[in-house]
């Protein structure tokens, strides 16, 4: 519990966007303990404040989270300065108010876990709580049995270890390699830095579970709420 800025813990409470509710505290019709507070930035408990708008006082909503199967050329992000396409187009209004858990970069696609709840989003991206996260991966070339091991073993890249749980080596050619990757930390590029250390390219990446969800038949770009219990 800590103070944050009027226009974010109105959509933390899930009233509205925050491009909404900034309209709202521009024109005047939000009161902080029977104050009207046109500015923005001005500093609230969500979990204390009387927040009213029009004069009706906001309760805070359950929280709410969904997974969405995120398509390639889609950035994580709730806006981009060229103009790319965001995740957040993907969804309807009242949902514009969740945040993402994690990243997936542009080229990557699969799931994603939006949501209200700051406390699953720590615990979930805490390392400390090893919460699994699983990858298709596609690469060019042929990926050999002694390559499965370093990947196991943790690869070095500009002063980081990158280490994977678990490595599964579904399909070889002399084209291409097929893997399943599973992982419980999240830095950055990880997946694709490891085989760019090994001299091959990451074509193809998938994040097809994290945690006990899965993408299920969801389509690219499609999305549906779940529950807690269920992560």
């Amino acid at each position: 519990m800590g103070q944050v800025p009027l226009e974010r813990a109105l959509s933390k409470l899930g009233v509205a966007s925050r491009s909404q509710t900034i309209k709202w505290i521009e024109a005047g019709l939000i009161a902080v303990n029977g104050r009207i507070i046109k500015d923005k930035n001005f500093l609230v408990v969500p979990e204390k404040a009387k927040i009213t708008v029009q004069g009706k006082l906001v309760a805070k909503v359950s929280n709410q989270t969904i997974i969405l199967y995120k398509p390639k050329g889609v950035v994580t992000t709730k806006s981009d300065e060229k103009n790319r396409k965001t995740v957040y187009d993907l969804l309807p209004d009242d949902l514009k108010h969740l945040h993402p858990v994690g990243r997936l970069d542009m080229a990557t696609t699969g799931l994603l876990i939006m949501t209200t709840d700051t406390q699953l989003s720590n615990h979930l991206t805490d390392p400390g709580n090893v919460v699994p996260r699983v990858y298709a991966v596609t690469v060019r070339g042929k990926i050999t049995d002694e390559e499965v091991q370093q990947i196991l073993a943790g690869i070095e890249d500009k002063g980081e270890l990158l280490k994977v749980n678990k490595v599964t080596l579904r399909k070889v050619s002399n084209k291409e390699s097929h893997l399943i990757l599973e992982l419980c930390e999240g830095k950055n590029r990880e997946i694709r830095r490891i085989f760019e250390a090994l001299g091959t390219e990451v074509t193809a990446l998938k994040r097809i579970s994290f945690g006990r969800v899965t993408l299920g038949t969801l389509s690219l770009g499609e999305f549906k709420q779940i529950e807690i219990n269920q992560i």
